[in-house]
């Protein structure tokens, strides 16, 4: 099944995609609510949003007269860096390094992201003043709720039960910001934040099942494109770890929550384009400039397409102040701090 948010004359609808329409959910059902109650409870969801549907016939609507909006409103968004090859490439663009760090192969290491700059399919992304933006091809899985389990701590065995679906993930970069923030060892921040494409939809992990190898990889097809110019391709499952794994090391010492979006991180082979800057040892292909379209397509999901659009000025913030580094010449009184049971002045 697809699971789509959509918007139409002014209003967000949030349902099922069923050939060439969109099909609200019944009982007025968000996608985070369906998310929660699990991929168990889809068939009876399902049905009555077609009986709904049925007697109700503004709630299906084709496709091609809405506006397709990012799939989920997650709690928090985890980006992975589960691909060799990119990782190979990049870190001689962004840092000037040579290979791949030892402790890359130890865990799958992920940042968290911004849920809050997330963008659609055939949404213009607006970037910061870059010299250097790049798009990354990844996918996503999406976390559902599992009868009995709060997605703490789980082990890899029982991680992909927690896999609602997956959907295509763009984690745009501007690669000079990002180069600059890393040397603090810190980040990527500001050189990430400012979009993520999330899209077409949701397709549920039941529709991949039997794609599954022995060692819980999927093997689909990725592929970008600049302007009609293929850049890159490759094959979900060269990832390091499988996205049950990535699930599992999440939730260590912490907790996954329905809703909450997982990046694979960048594929390799020109999943973006610092890892072949990295490889050519220069800026070939040139850097995305306003204008460029780039679409991403997945076997088994769809594909999203975004233009660039103008740059965004940001607004002045000066550097570091030189400080004197003075020190309190006598021990910190705590009796010194305000009462917070002292009764309020009464003063005028």
């Amino acid at each position: 099944m697809r699971i789509a948010r959509w918007e139409h004359r002014g209003a967000v609808g949030e349902g099922f995609v069923v050939d060439d329409d969109v099909v609200r959910f019944p009982d007025e059902l968000s996608v985070l609510d369906v998310l929660r109650m699990g991929l168990a409870e889809l068939p009876w969801i399902s049905d009555a949003a077609a009986a709904a549907a049925g007697s109700e016939p503004a709630r299906r609507i084709p496709i091609a007269d809405v506006r397709l909006l990012p799939p989920v409103v997650p709690p928090s968004v985890r980006d992975f860096v589960a691909f060799e090859e990119h990782v190979e490439g990049v870190v001689r663009s962004v840092s000037g390094g040579q290979g791949v760090d030892a402790e890359w192969y130890e865990f799958p290491t992920f940042y968290f992201t911004n849920p809050h700059s997330l963008i659609a399919t055939d949404e213009a992304v607006r970037p910061p003043q870059t010299e250097r933006l790049d798009f990354e091809l990844e996918v996503a899985a999406v976390i559902g709720g599992v009868a009995g389990s709060d997605g703490a701590n789980l082990e890899p065995d029982d991680a992909g039960e927690h896999i609602f679906g997956y959907t295509i993930f763009n984690d745009w970069s501007a690669r000079d910001l990002q180069a600059r923030e890393m040397k603090v060892r810190l980040g990527p921040c500001k050189g990430k934040d400012f979009a993520t494409t999330l899209g077409p939809w949701i397709v549920t992990a039941d529709e991949f099942a039997d794609r599954l190898d022995d060692e819980g990889f999927l093997p689909i097809g990725m592929e970008v494109l600049v302007n009609g110019e293929r850049i890159g391709t490759d094959l979900l499952s060269n990832m390091g770890w499988p996205f049950a794994e990535l699930v599992a090391y999440a939730s260590r010492n912490s907790r996954v929550m329905p809703g909450d979006v997982l990046g694979s991180g960048t594929a390799g082979n020109g999943g973006c384009l610092g890892e072949l800057w990295g490889r050519a040892g220069s800026l070939t292909p040139p850097p995305l400039v306003e204008g460029d379209e780039v679409v991403m397509r997945v076997e088994g999901i769809g594909e999203i397409r975004n233009v660039v659009g103008a740059a965004v000025p940001a607004p002045r913030i000066g550097p570091a102040r030189t400080r004197s580094r003075a020190r309190p010449g006598a021990p910190v009184s705590a009796s010194s701090a305000p009462s917070s049971t002292a009764a309020p002045s009464t003063a005028p």
